[in-house]
């Protein structure tokens, strides 16, 4: 597996939190990870997201990775690789329960 670097910790949450920005295509809002001390990014869903139920219902670790590709060769894919951003291309696998979500830099 490619080498993989720890980002953040994502916490789904059902209210508002400050300074949340929203992904249109996932229909989530989130917060930025780099400004909360423990890395933490909370993530609120709206209905009606495209985002596997796994996302929006449990915690998740993520990961930088330096290629996106080979880090999910044989891995249980549940959201397929896609441009988070217009610098940032993210994936997210379920690895034996734990959600996971893996991260690379465009």
């Amino acid at each position: 597996m490619t080498q993989a670097t720890f980002h953040h910790f994502g916490v789904p949450v059902s209210t508002t939190q400050e300074n949340e920005v929203y992904l249109e295509g996932a229909k989530v809002y989130i917060t930025d990870a780099e400004t909360h001390p423990y890395r933490i990014e909370y993530l609120r869903f709206e209905a009606g997201s495209p985002m596997h139920a796994d996302v929006q219902h449990n915690a998740h670790a993520a990961f930088m990775v330096d290629d996106l590709d080979a880090a999910l060769a044989g891995k249980d894919v549940i959201v397929p690789a896609f441009d988070a951003t217009d610098t940032l291309r993210v994936a997210f696998i379920n690895d034996a329960g734990a959600v996971i979500e893996l991260m690379q830099q465009k």
